[in-house]
């Protein structure tokens, strides 16, 4: 019996065409999903409305977001914590920006409060971020604009 080597010496390649359309594709629905200006947001806040309410001129230096439900919990890094509670979360957040040579007084709070929470929760929240172990001092209070009737 005679072997054919011409035969055995051509190999196979596949068509990547197909692969690498899918490819693309996948990576343009991702972006089409994915919104990085509302990653810190949650659904269970909903925003006061304003007229002085405009988006930011600028990204914020180093910022950390905090949510306030109508409950009088915080949102922080997954936790809801009530607002008492937040110390010592806020406290470990200050000294790790210590470590990596961050002052916290640089960073930006962004507070979240839903629109029928009490405005002396936001005082005392803002309060215990203030505090001198802990050391925040630049706040961002984030509203809904309000459409000019």
């Amino acid at each position: 019996m005679k072997i054919d080597t011409h035969a055995l010496t051509e190999t196979a390649e596949g068509d990547m065409t197909p692969m690498i359309d899918m490819t693309f594709q996948l990576i343009a629905f991702f972006m089409v999903l994915m919104n990085f200006g509302e990653g810190e947001q949650d659904e269970r806040i909903r925003l006061p409305l304003s007229q002085l309410a405009k988006p930011p001129d600028a990204p914020n230096v180093w910022p950390m977001t905090l949510q306030l439900t109508k409950v009088g919990t915080v949102l922080f890094n997954g936790e809801e914590v009530p607002v008492q509670g937040i110390r010592p979360l806020l406290l470990r957040e200050s000294q790790v920006m210590k470590v990596q040579e961050r002052d916290p007084k640089e960073a930006t709070v962004i507070i979240r409060a839903d629109a029928t929470a009490k405005t002396g929760q936001v005082q005392e929240l803002i309060g215990i971020c203030q505090a001198p172990e802990i050391g925040f001092e630049n706040f961002v209070l984030r509203a809904k604009q309000r459409q000019a009737d």
